[in-house]
């Protein structure tokens, strides 16, 4: 009798663990991302990819935390080698310089008669600081730094000089320009060059602090394109006259573009889509594919202006933080943000915006780089991978399956690389003693961001029309041999980014089951891929990102 009972508990324990281990698997599912590559649907930049540094001091702080140490444009260590290599990596990076507190900034050129006095924590004024100043010895030491990293610089102007507050909250009067002047001469002077000249921060629509009306606000753009064609007027090329840096707002963008179609560049506009960063519900927001497609109303409604308008100028994104008020540790720092992120880039794209400056390289809590130590958080590594795998032409995609995946593709960043090969002697005889063989990538590049917690999704790809699809050029293999290693023109590339332990508020990245981080040097690691045969599905593990880089099939877009 007792070694029956053993027996039945035996059984027991025997279904009990196979029920766990079965319900314990992974779950698998399928889709398919169908991708239009007969045309392109809208073009960035090559340095698609920016970020700001900003204004705020050390005692910026928002929901009892102080966030920005030793960040701003005024106090940051310029000699971190972790700072310089990360801009480096980029090969160019835009960097806007500027932020809430850029309008109630006096520049310290010979020509200013006022004293260079620092920000200073007053509760009574706007933003909760006084008026504070660039010395012009920090602006050399800046493009010092800009200069030897490769930066293309974009700089935010004081809009709100020599205007008056109103009872009402409007910023009245022209704008006095010339104190901006005087520095964009000193800067002539000292042969900095400057990408953009940007006029203010959040002054259009309603505002944020005050506001500016859209008719007040052309004019001032026209007078500073008059100034910087005066300036320039020997240089080429001349930097690009950027407006209004501020809230999307249908009426207003709308007149400022009618009466700036000969003065502007560049529409800029923020996004701050997320909330307040003290909101507790920040990752149910980005893991919500509903809750993401909201923005594209904004980028939509934009686009449709510019295209309506007589304007010749594109839209950037010119700061995107997610969360205001300086993010939300261990969220807009972390892992997770990378979903919103990636995101944000891959629809920005999809309706023509040309450049995305993300709030911000270094500072509060969504910096790309960790405030105190200098060390990539997780974004600045999908940042440059976007940067180096994303090309200019974007492609229509669509995904079929669950709605947890988001799907992006673009025709395959142009780069050019060098493989060794040898070649036969009898080229070798009729040519000349050719050592490395330059190959421009080619095809195009996948993004798959998996939202789903427990899922993992076997990504198929096809064409909406593949009629026209053109495989690429093999080369014979009687002149050329491949060194060893060198994998297959049928395989892809994919580079799967996952968080550290599968915690989503970790701060530390993978790429390929590999830890990212900079060595004692301060140098960026290398970004390198896996292979698989293009033929099979790819596998995007449940919370993770998945670039795949598919080389042999180019899409007439993409030739």
């Amino acid at each position: 009798m007792g070694s029956q009972i053993w027996l039945l508990g035996l059984c027991f324990l025997m279904y009990v663990f196979s029920f766990i281990s079965v319900s314990s698997k992974a779950l698998v599912g399928d889709g398919i991302v169908f991708i239009d590559g007969k045309a392109a649907i809208g073009r960035i930049d090559d340095d698609f990819v920016c970020a700001t540094l900003d204004w705020w001091p050390p005692e910026k702080c928002d929901y009892g935390t102080c966030s920005w140490g030793h960040a701003s444009l005024l106090n940051l260590d310029l000699g971190n080698n972790i700072l310089l290599n990360a801009i480096k990596a980029f090969s160019p990076l835009k960097l806007r310089l500027g932020g809430t507190l850029q309008d109630k900034v006096i520049y310290d050129t010979p020509d200013d008669q006022q004293p260079c006095v620092p920000f200073a924590n007053k509760s009574s004024e706007m933003f909760g600081f006084t008026q504070g100043c660039l010395p012009m010895n920090r602006w050399d030491e800046l493009n010092t730094l800009f200069e030897k990293a490769g930066a293309k610089i974009i700089f935010g102007l004081n809009a709100l000089y020599g205007r008056s507050i109103q009872s009402d909250g409007s910023a009245v009067g022209a704008w006095n320009y010339t104190n901006a002047e005087s520095l964009i001469r000193y800067t002539v002077g000292k042969n900095y060059t400057i990408h953009g000249w940007e006029l203010g921060n959040e002054l259009s629509g309603n505002g944020v602090g005050t506001r500016v009306a859209a008719d007040q606000y052309a004019l001032d753009t026209v007078a500073l394109q008059r100034i910087v064609q005066i300036i320039y007027k020997e240089i080429e090329p001349k930097p690009i006259i950027i407006a209004p840096g501020g809230f999307f707002d249908a009426n207003w963008f709308k007149e400022f573009l009618n009466k700036t179609s000969k003065s502007l560049d560049v529409v800029t506009h923020h996004i701050y889509n997320l909330g307040p960063g003290v909101d507790q519900h920040l990752v149910e927001k980005i893991i919500d594919p509903s809750y993401l497609d909201g923005e594209a109303n904004t980028f939509r409604s934009l686009h449709n202006i510019v295209r309506s308008s007589e304007t010749s100028a594109v839209a950037w994104v010119g700061e995107a933080g997610g969360a205001y008020n300086s993010g939300h540790n261990l969220v807009t720092n972390a892992f997770v943000f990378s979903f919103w992120y990636l995101d944000q880039l891959g629809m920005a794209s999809s309706y023509d915006t040309k450049t995305y400056c993300r709030q911000t390289f270094i500072g509060g809590n969504y910096g790309l780089l960790n405030t105190t130590t200098f060390e990539p958080n997780p974004d600045y590594y999908s940042a440059l991978l976007w940067h180096r795998l994303m090309g200019n032409n974007v492609l229509s995609t669509s995904f079929s399956g669950t709605k947890k995946i988001r799907a992006y593709a673009h025709c395959a960043k142009h780069s050019v690389c060098t493989v060794p090969i040898q070649l036969s002697k009898q080229v070798y005889s009729l040519f000349f003693d050719l050592t490395r063989f330059f190959i421009m990538q080619k095809g195009f590049t996948l993004l798959l961001i998996n939202l789903d917690n427990s899922t993992t999704i076997q990504v198929k790809v096809a064409f909406n029309s593949t009629s026209s699809l053109r495989r690429k050029h093999k080369f014979h293999r009687k002149h050329i041999r491949l060194p060893q290693g060198y994998k297959s023109e049928n395989d892809r590339e994919e580079y799967h980014l996952t968080a550290k332990d599968g915690n989503l508020h970790s701060q530390t990245m993978l790429l390929n089951g590999k830890i990212l981080t900079v060595n004692s040097s301060g140098d960026i690691p290398p970004l390198e891929p896996l292979y698989a045969n293009s033929s099979s599905p790819i596998s995007v593990a449940p919370f993770s990102i998945v670039f795949a880089h598919i080389p042999n099939v180019v899409p007439p877009a993409c030739r």
